[in-house]
């Protein structure tokens, strides 16, 4: 036996999240590393990397940063027969498209793909089995999608604010009528003097009012220190 033969297989580990609250409020990245380090433990593989990304899975994998991170890792180490380890299959992609070309980029690379929910099968009737499985995960991303822009179409046509809060106001949670914009102090005032100021004629034109929010602390400024909105 060879000292390659006695080394642990190598392996990294692919973690996503579609959203930064999930990211932020879930801990999604975190528990999902914590899973696939147990599996890679219990297989007797070695972690060498941790690839992250927070972006919804419909779309090219090589749009994902931290996709593109690890097939460059790969690539760097051509000779090297790692395992992919992920957490669920529908952190690998969400369309059926883009889930061929990502494990054909794989295959390519000499890699090989582990999923803690799902058993890739290179045979016929395994590859047939998992196209149908990528397949409904993109059935379910677009019937979701189609739901979502229902739901607000419905709750815009009630005369219902669907975007993200202006400035002066706040989303609160109302019973049997959901998220609904209440005004958000103090900034709700500064924006209500500015308003009545410019309507009243006390500030002649936009440049004044821009002037008159930079004046209150309070609000809102990107890095540099500029009003935002």
């Amino acid at each position: 036996m060879t000292k390659t033969d006695c080394q642990p297989q190598r392996a990294v580990i692919y973690c996503r999240v579609s959203s930064k609250s999930q990211e932020e409020d879930g801990h999604g990245l975190e528990s999902q590393e914590t899973r696939c380090r147990e599996h890679a433990r219990s297989k007797g593989y070695e972690v060498e990397a941790i690839f992250l990304d927070t972006i919804t899975g419909g779309g090219d994998f090589m749009k994902r940063l931290g996709m593109v991170a690890l097939l460059s890792y790969l690539d760097a180490q051509p000779d090297i027969p790692y395992v992919v380890i992920f957490d669920d299959l529908k952190r690998f992609a969400r369309d059926t498209r883009f889930h061929l070309d990502l494990r054909d980029a794989f295959r390519l690379r000499g890699a090989r793909v582990e999923c803690l929910n799902f058993r890739f099968d290179e045979t016929p009737e395994g590859e047939f089995f998992e196209t149908i499985v990528a397949a409904q995960g993109t059935l379910e991303r677009k019937q979701n999608g189609r739901q979502v822009a229902q739901k607000m179409k419905a709750r815009m046509q009630s005369g219902y604010w669907i975007h993200n809060a202006p400035v002066g106001y706040k989303y609160v949670t109302v019973k049997g009528r959901g998220k609904v914009l209440f005004p958000d102090e103090p900034l709700a005032g500064i924006v209500r003097e500015a308003f009545e100021g410019f309507a009243s004629g006390h500030f002649q034109s936009q440049a004044e009012v821009k002037r008159f929010f930079e004046t209150h602390p309070d609000f809102p400024r990107n890095k540099k220190g500029e009003i935002t909105r």
